[in-house]
């Protein structure tokens, strides 16, 4: 079975899309997750305004993406070449650059790709903008959230405060 949860940034995706896949036994896909670990490896490569060397990367194999779980806490964690990178890709950083990278058709292509992968034979849950359009139009259950700027600001704001990150919520906002 598949559920799509789709939403604007911020309005509570991952965390009803986590409990739906909790509460049923299902695999949770954090596509956001996704586009992040895509971003950050461009930042880390000086690859932003090189976006030949960032398809090339990508068609390679340079940049694996993989989710694992973490069997202490139960959290989905994120890995960019096997290296753990979850709180690296939830910075303020990644996310002012995470909609420019995405928008790239073939940073889109390759991980439409590998998120339907990923899904192959299993009940999964994944959340994301275009889950229910585009990766899953097939699915059995799609949701769409929505919130207003200002709650989905305080939303990302206090959740990056609460990791010890130095953020401004006008920032946020904007």
């Amino acid at each position: 079975m598949k559920i799509a949860v789709d939403g604007h940034s911020s309005c509570g995706k991952s965390t009803l899309a986590k409990a739906v896949a909790q509460k049923f036994g299902f695999i949770y896909i954090d596509s956001g997750a996704m586009y992040r670990a895509v971003s950050l490896y461009a930042l880390e490569n000086k690859l932003l305004g090189n976006i030949g060397e960032l398809e090339n990367a990508l068609s390679s194999g340079k940049i694996k993406i993989d989710f694992k779980s973490d069997k202490i806490s139960g959290k989905d964690l994120t890995f960019l070449n096997e290296k753990l990178v979850e709180k690296e890709i939830r910075s303020l950083v990644v996310a002012q650059i995470v909609s420019e990278i995405a928008a790239i058709p073939f940073v889109r292509k390759e991980m439409v790709g590998l998120q339907r992968k990923l899904s192959e034979n299993k009940s999964v849950v994944m959340d994301g903008r275009d889950i229910g359009t585009v990766v899953f139009p097939d699915a059995e259950l799609k949701v769409f959230l929505t919130a207003d700027a200002e709650i989905r600001a305080k939303r990302r704001y206090e959740e990056l405060k609460n990791k010890g990150e130095n953020s401004d919520y006008k920032a946020v906002l904007e």
